[in-house]
């Protein structure tokens, strides 16, 4: 009965070794056998219940004012040293030098890598891994960093609840090119298949950032992909970064997720995991953001359109109603000079003139008037004189 249990507790034994080896050695993807939904099976931590990415609900984050804005350190002074640029099969990743690192968080985070996440081109998939109000970006560019104020390195702090940072990117696409971002983008023909490496000259990593380092979106989550360690603090910027639709294109027909031996060449695309439950976390925002709506472009289009021609109409309403005003105080005037006993001057007395015509007039009826007494005068006297008498005879 003993060795029974005993060949029972072996083979128990070897088969949880053979799983544990399998999981350490299975290769992942984001479709297929092991996909996304397969991946708790492998990869515990992917089960869990703080995984990201999410998608953030404007109206239910919560400000708070004790965010600051998070500073890149050392992030423009990229020296001679070139950077390391590879493809791992599941995206194309530059790994930092170890004098970057990042402020503005409770600890001091040392910089290790950044990469990149795309969809297909298709209009019905997206590209970024977060989400903002259920819209996705085109693209999504993280910048990785571990806790080493707390943690000596990489390994030993990616399994610890506050031992990595990292930094999200949302990314949209436009009319024009957006130089920094060809520093990444011009090499990517170099690593077209998974494991291929190639060093490229060292530039400013903060020019891909936005400009607004202040406004983010702050929570507790995962890394994105395997072995989904819920070890993240996230601060995801509310500003977009934006790419030519060249660049963007470039990103999504170039790597391929098998390597250069491989016969069946496999296009590196989709490469970004789908939101996850908030389950009772709070995304804290850095500003307020109570009542924010994201628009599109073409809400906003409408927006300022509607903007204008209501100012317009306004502008419009106003002019009518200061005509109809002085239209009516003239018409007020004119009856005022119609029905008044006294002249339109009397109405305006400091512009009223002398009156001078008035009295010339008055004094020609007088003189006209004068003139028609003394003629009546002298024909009265005329009348009155008495005819010389006649001569009598003697």
């Amino acid at each position: 009965m003993d060795c029974l249990g005993l060949f029972i507790l072996l083979i128990l034994m070897f088969f949880q070794w053979t799983a544990g080896h399998t999981a350490e050695e299975i290769s992942w993807t984001y479709t297929g056998l092991v996909g996304q939904s397969e991946w708790p099976e492998y990869f515990p931590d992917c089960g869990g219940t703080s995984q990201s990415p999410v998608d953030v609900i404007t109206t239910q984050t919560k400000y708070d004012p004790s965010l600051i804005p998070v500073t890149p350190l050392g992030y423009s002074q990229h020296g001679n040293r070139p950077f390391t640029l590879y493809n791992n099969g599941h995206t194309a990743v530059v790994e930092l030098p170890d004098w970057m690192g990042l402020g503005g968080l409770p600890w001091l985070f040392t910089a290790v890598q950044m990469h990149l996440h795309w969809g297909s081109g298709s209009p019905s998939h997206g590209g970024s891994e977060h989400t903002i109000n259920g819209l996705s970006a085109d693209a999504e560019l993280h910048v990785v960093h571990y806790n080493s104020e707390l943690y000596p390195n990489m390994s030993a702090a990616m399994t610890q609840r506050d031992g990595l940072a990292v930094l999200g990117i949302l990314i949209v696409t436009g009319e024009e090119t957006n130089p920094s971002f060809n520093n990444i983008l011009n090499y990517l023909s170099r690593i077209r298949h998974a494991n291929q490496k190639v060093s490229i000259p060292a530039f400013d990593v903060q020019s891909l950032l936005p400009q607004d380092l202040g406004r983010y979106y702050r929570y507790n989550g995962s890394l994105t992909t395997p072995p989904c360690y819920q070890s993240v603090i996230w601060t995801l910027f509310h500003e977009r970064v934006q790419i030519s639709k060249a660049q963007l294109l470039r990103m999504e027909t170039i790597l391929y997720s098998s390597k250069a031996e491989e016969p069946d060449k496999m296009l590196l695309q989709d490469n970004y995991r789908a939101t996850h439950p908030l389950n009772h976390r709070v995304i804290l925002t850095s500003f307020s953001a109570e009542s924010w709506k994201e628009l599109s472009s073409g809400e906003v289009t409408a927006i300022v359109i509607g903007v204008m021609c209501g100012c317009v109409g306004l502008a419009v309403v106003i002019r009518f109603i200061v005509k109809t005003i002085r239209f009516f105080k003239l018409l007020h005037l004119e009856t005022v000079v119609v029905n008044s006993s006294t002249s339109s001057w009397d109405v305006l007395p400091s512009n009223r003139p002398a009156p001078m015509p008035r009295i010339k007039e008055m004094e020609k009826a007088l003189e006209k008037k004068q003139d028609m007494t003394l003629n009546l005068t002298s024909e009265t006297e005329k009348k009155e004189e008495p005819s010389p008498c006649p001569e009598t005879e003697p």
